[in-house]
């Protein structure tokens, strides 16, 4: 069963490390997103967000990450 808090920690969490450090997981570019995909993605939460964010975007599902934003 899916985690909807997921979604929710997507648009509030930012990226902890990295050259992104202290942007919003959501705003990350695709490419840097694509970087974790073919290295592997942390494990835990974070990979988790990164992961989802990634197959997000992949998949042109970004309103629902706009719309998300919106109700913040």
């Amino acid at each position: 069963m899916f985690d909807k808090t997921i979604l929710l920690e997507i648009v509030r969490m930012k990226m902890p490390f990295g050259k992104y450090a202290g942007t919003l997981i959501c705003d990350l570019p695709v490419s840097y997103l694509e970087w974790f995909q073919r290295k592997g993605f942390p494990q835990g939460r974070l990979g988790v967000l990164l992961e989802t964010t990634y197959e997000i975007k992949l998949n042109g599902l970004q309103e629902i990450i706009t719309q998300l934003k919106k109700m913040k």
